[in-house]
């Protein structure tokens, strides 16, 4: 497995869904950062399962600890360790189905590449679970990139085909993180919150897009061509769990646009050089153009659903049928937004200490 992402900022992921624990090994951290446990809480909090309809039934707390890499309230240098230990863990669930692959998930992929060795338990390493992990990563990343103005927020824009109207920036900062499922149009959210119960009921899931945007990032973050910033975004995209798509700017729409439509015009305004539509996402050439960052993923419906479905048990080598039981969002989609957060931290934080931007001692 590789289970490193970053050059200078470089963040390891370990631990399995019902395993002892999750967490991340962040090396690279400059020393002279003020960072306590709240500050990455705080953040961890957001992505914990809430009270409504779409989230699942285990209530984990989720308390970080910071093992290594701090002393006196400042970051030392030294690699950081943060992990958060699992306790609402029910093995039960998932010993009936231990080889009845489960439609969706990667059962059968880990199963052959690890021989059968692989932690079955509530999806082991491929569970979302471990994104517990990557938010703590993206605290630290959001305090350093604090330090330069960059500003990062995610919300949800669509689930199930209802989408949510386009809104301002500060607006989004103002209503997404009040609503339940961190949409800043509430009429929209109402609708899908009905999609959601309704899944519910019927034994499914839903799935949905999430917006993620950047301001005030530096012109000049990415090394072309093969460490392109819109390239390693969505790598590191890709390692949630359940993203299946990620699109920049117009994205898949750019494709049904004329050029004249989908260039954006370059003007100057209070003395710097910006572009009078964004449809680029705020990349050209895998470089930040100073525009903000906008980037969607595309968020498949949970696939542990409660409702009986063809599959095959690789014991017996034969067909069977399977019926998910125990505690399972019905729409990961909200407690996806501080992930996509996240991972558009850590990728900007290493981005722009690559730059030189973050200096390697804070003073």
């Amino acid at each position: 497995m590789q289970n490193s992402i970053g050059r200078l900022f470089t963040v390891t992921s370990f631990g399995e869904s019902h395993g002892k624990c999750v967490g991340v090994v962040v090396d690279g951290c400059p020393a002279g950062l003020p960072l306590a446990g709240a500050d990455i809480q705080k953040e961890v909090d957001r992505r914990r399962a809430g009270e409504g309809t779409a989230s699942t039934d285990r209530r984990e707390k989720d308390r970080v600890e910071i093992l290594a890499g701090v002393s006196g309230g400042f970051t030392t240098g030294a690699p950081l360790c943060l992990l958060i230990t699992n306790e609402d863990i029910n093995d039960a669930d998932y010993e009936s189905i231990r080889f009845k692959l489960r439609p969706g998930h990667a059962d059968y992929t880990a199963y052959v590449k690890y021989g059968g060795f692989n932690d079955w338990r509530g999806g082991g390493r491929f569970s979302g679970r471990i994104t517990a992990a990557f938010v703590m990563a993206g605290a630290v990343a959001g305090k350093l990139l604090d330090l330069i103005g960059v500003e990062i927020i995610a919300h949800t824009v669509e689930i199930g085909g209802i989408a949510a109207k386009a809104v301002e920036f500060d607006e989004i900062k103002k209503k997404a993180g009040a609503d339940p499922l961190r949409c800043a149009d509430p009429a929209a959210s109402k609708k899908m919150a009905g999609l959601i119960a309704g899944a519910k009921s019927e034994g499914d899931s839903l799935g949905g897009v999430i917006e993620g945007i950047a301001i005030n990032v530096p012109v000049g973050l990415g090394e072309p061509v093969f460490d392109n910033l819109d390239g390693d975004l969505a790598k590191a995209l890709l390692a949630i769990p359940a993203v299946k798509g990620v699109e920049f700017g117009a994205g898949f729409s750019a494709a049904r646009k004329k050029g004249s439509e989908n260039n954006d015009p370059f003007v100057i305004r209070d003395g710097r050089i910006v572009t009078a539509t964004n449809n680029a996402g705020g990349i050209l050439g895998g470089i930040s153009n100073g525009m903000p960052v906008v980037v969607r993923v595309a968020v498949k419906p949970a696939s542990s659903i409660a409702r009986e479905q063809e599959t095959v048990d690789v014991q017996k080598m034969e067909s069977a049928v399977t019926k998910i039981e125990g505690r399972h969002d019905v729409c990961i989609v909200p407690r996806a937004v501080p992930v996509v957060e996240a991972m558009m931290a850590v990728t900007l934080c290493d981005f722009a200490m690559r730059a030189g931007l973050i200096p390697r001692v804070i003073k």
